[in-house]
């Protein structure tokens, strides 16, 4: 044997030692841990958690930037995609197993001109261990380690796994990642649903993110779309009749849309029960890292109780009505001048203060004099508006922003099944992106004015002998140390009296003060914790009116006694919290009290019919067909706020509308709770109704008490006066109905919630499918679904290597 030979062989296995050595301490984590099998088989790779309403469809996300991805199964990936894939970077995936001996060779022999040598295996290996050095000696060890998970990954994972994993891993650009997310963004589908091109483009991204992104560089992308669809051909995934027909297509990106907080189903929603979520993930630990769950990196999967299809009516109704008051509280003319600020001038400061632009120009090292001028100049900007984009272009200063602003009139609704306590529909205000406060959750109060008055009237039945024909004094009332209530305001004459289901329908303050003076102030107080009202409420006789702060969210709890024969149904959002991989972490159920009597609450329903029938809401039952239900308006002082209730045997809802500043307000008979509030519930009712998918029937009644007396039961209509007596709410007004003040102009205003133009199809199929009640969720029909890979044969070391034919795997 030569010198040289000997030299050669000795290189040769002097080379191996150093490999195996390399090997070796790679495996004993001198270079950084590895992870173990349990670790592959659970990537702690960020997850988005993602909140789904009752029907399973995807409301939003919380996410950190590069947490902004959800997890999809390989059965729910087009093989579209799953072909591109293969044929792009990887062609010979389904013959090796994890590293590519040829393709490696060929990387080192043409210094990676025709491509590298990573399979797809090796780069998902790289993303899972977060790699990616530039420098060239780390990168070494750094490929090994990518050489040994790889085959790991192949050696306790099939193909089809593998893939699935990668895809779910891979940055697309714009802050996406994952197939699902990718999918969603670009063309508002699942990925179950993309065609060739589509896949094509989104897989020729992976090259790139940036540089063959769609919308920032058309050109690139589409050169780069039909490089990847020449090498489906190549391969023989696509036929030629094919390929030229989707390289020929324009690509389209009007279906781009692009996830955040602003977007998806009930917003306002999603952003309160955000803090709820918080709070659990605080309390409860995730076992594979032995800390609290991270809400926005665990993946968590949050199923609602809200209902798709009466969130969207509830957020029509508002974009129907709300512009019709805006426009009348707009052409108010103490709005219109401006001097509904005038004894307000210390509320205004206090606004500039605590914005944006006065603590940046403070930052700045302005003085308090050039940011007061600064807030008085002139300046291009964009402010809400109800018009179709629910914005405009204009040119006010910032000053006259926060009063225009704050001159918006806002609303809440919340509807529930007064039964179950399950909350259907969630609205927080009139427009997210610009107005973030939610004005429906427990902690937000506001006067409740008239609405208070059936917790009185039921706690009267219950214990102090009165009925639906009891006679009350309709005459103001004195209390030692308090004076007459109510202070002011029409009442009857001396000695004037009318049945307390008259006083109810009519919402007579002067008769409730009478009620209130039989019951006691203190006793009424605490019925209203009795009920379940968390808030403390102190015993002034004037509460009888509703001049406590309550929340929306509060008094639909109260309100729900009465449907459900007596017991209080605690409002319940959340139905259970599973983990990434679908286990249950937490269930919530229904919480229920009993708080009045069955008797007590169907007389209740039975007599706050009157007010739909004749009352402050009267026509209203009429107008919608309903057999059965029971409805409260409520008006505060000067119109400040203005509230309607109402409910059949199967559904309760509440609306409020009003100003933040209690000092701007609807000064005509608009402001009047049958006026500003009962038109939004009317609108969602007619929908609801009409929807026989959600199963609310019109012809429901409420379940009658098998022992109730025959003296118990009136003909409610015969006891209640058909003429208004003095003090009737809204008399001098009316009441309004949704077809009256509705927006009927051309200009359509859509609906807060910004849904992708797959899931607005979805509503509005599931909407037209009123014949099966089972169809809330069509099913989707992929276009194409890669077809299952079986798990191969483990091969010997050469073939695993430089990769061998598989009949059944090879392509």
């Amino acid at each position: 044997m030569s010198k040289v030979v000997r030299i050669f062989w000795r290189l040769f296995f002097f080379g191996v030692a150093v490999f195996l050595v390399f090997i070796a301490m790679i495996n004993m984590d001198l270079f950084g841990k590895l992870p173990s099998l349990k670790q592959l088989e659970n990537p702690s790779i960020m997850l988005a958690s993602e909140v789904y309403a009752e029907d399973g469809t995807s409301m939003g996300k919380y996410y950190t930037e590069k947490g902004n991805r959800t997890n999809v199964d390989y059965k729910d990936i087009s093989k579209n995609a799953i072909n591109a894939l293969v044929a792009t970077e990887d062609e010979r995936f389904y013959e090796h197993s994890g590293i590519d001996g040829w393709a490696v060779m060929r990387a080192v022999l043409k210094l990676g001109r025709d491509g590298g040598g990573s399979t797809i295996t090796q780069q998902l290996a790289k993303n899972m261990l977060d790699q990616g050095s530039k420098n060239f000696a780390r990168r070494v060890i750094e490929k090994l380690k990518e050489w040994m998970i790889a085959i790991k990954l192949e050696r306790n994972f099939t193909k089809q796994e593998i893939l699935a994993l990668y895809l779910n891993t891979v940055p697309f650009g714009d802050n996406v990642y994952g197939i699902r997310n990718a999918s969603r963004t670009f063309f508002s589908k699942e990925p179950d649903r993309l065609t060739i091109d589509e896949a094509a483009i989104l897989i020729g991204m992976l090259k790139g993110n940036t540089l063959y992104n769609p919308r920032r560089n058309y050109r690139a992308s589409f050169d780069r779309r039909n490089t990847v669809i020449n090498q489906m051909l190549k391969n023989n995934f696509i036929s030629p009749e094919e390929a030229a027909r989707y390289k020929a297509l324009p690509i389209d990106m009007s279906h781009y849309h692009k996830m955040d907080e602003n977007n998806g189903l009930a917003p306002y929603f999603r952003d309160v029960i955000r803090d709820d979520l918080k709070k659990w993930c605080k309390a409860h630990k995730n076992p594979a890292t032995n800390e609290p769950y991270n809400l926005y990196e665990d993946g968590l999967r949050i199923y609602t109780t809200i209902n798709p299809r009466m969130q969207t009516y509830a957020e029509e109704a508002v974009a129907k009505h709300m512009p019709i008051l805006q426009k009348a509280l707009n052409a108010q003319y103490n709005v219109r001048k401006g001097t509904a600020w005038n004894d307000h001038q210390n509320v205004l400061e206090g606004y500039m203060k605590k914005s944006d632009r006065w603590q940046n120009m403070k930052e700045d090292g302005a003085s308090d004099v050039e940011i007061r001028k600064a807030f008085n100049q002139p300046i291009e900007m964009k402010v809400f508006a109800w018009n179709s984009k629910r914005e405009k272009d204009t040119i006010m200063s910032p000053l006259d922003s926060i009063k225009y602003n704050r001159q918006m009139l806002e609303t809440s609704f919340m509807a529930m099944d007064p039964i179950t306590g399950a909350v259907k529909a969630w609205i927080g205000g009139i427009d997210f992106k610009t107005f973030k406060f939610d004005h429906a959750n427990i902690n937000t109060k506001r006067q409740v004015g008239s609405s208070i008055k059936p917790f009185l009237y039921s706690l009267a039945i219950e214990e102090s002998g009165f009925t639906p024909q009891t006679s009350v004094i309709n005459t103001a009332q004195y209390f030692p140390g308090s004076g007459l209530v109510p202070a002011g305001g029409k009442c009857g004459g001396k000695g004037d009296t009318v049945t307390m289901a008259t006083a109810l329908a009519y919402s007579l303050n002067c008769a409730s003060a009478y009620i209130m003076k039989q019951v006691g102030p203190q006793r009424f107080a605490d019925f209203l914790h009795q009920i379940n009202i968390p808030t403390k409420v102190e015993p002034y006789p004037s509460i009888c009116l509703g001049t406590c702060d309550l929340s929306l969210y509060e008094m639909l709890w109260g309100y729900s006694m009465f449907p459900s024969s007596g017991f209080s149904s605690k409002p319940y959002y959340i139905s259970r919290i599973e983990d990434k991989n679908g286990n249950v972490l937490e269930r919530f159920d229904t919480e229920r009290k009993e708080v009045i009597s069955q008797a007590t609450a169907y007389t209740m329903c039975r007599m706050m019919q009157g007010a739909a029938d004749i009352g402050t809401a009267s026509g209203l039952r009429s107008r919608l067909g309903i057999a059965e239900m029971g409805a409260k308006t409520g008006t505060t002082n000067d119109n400040s706020d203005a509230w309607f209730f109402g409910y059949t045997p199967q559904l309760l809802a509440g609306v409020w509308v009003g100003c933040d500043d209690r000092f701007i307000r609807l000064e005509s008979g608009l402001g009047f709770g049958g006026r500003a509030a009962l038109p939004i519930w009317e609108y969602f009712f007619q929908k609801t109704l009409a929807d026989k998918t959600l199963g609310i029937e019109k012809q429901t009644k409420f379940v009658q008490p098998e022992n109730m007396k025959p003296n118990q039961m009136y003909d409610y209509m015969n006891i209640i006066d058909k003429t208004p007596p003095p003090g009737a709410e809204g008399v001098d007004v009316g009441n309004g109905n949704a077809s009256e003040y509705m927006d009927t102009s051309t200009q359509k205003v859509p609906i807060d919630s910004k849904l992708s133009t797959e899931e607005e199809k979805i509503l509005k199929e599931a909407t037209k499918s009123n014949d099966n009640k089972k169809e809330d969720k069509p099913a989707r029909k992929p276009e194409a679904i890669a077809p299952p890979v079986e798990k191969e044969k483990k091969q010997g070391f050469l073939k695993r290597w430089f990769g061998g034919k598989d009949k059944k795997n090879g392509n």
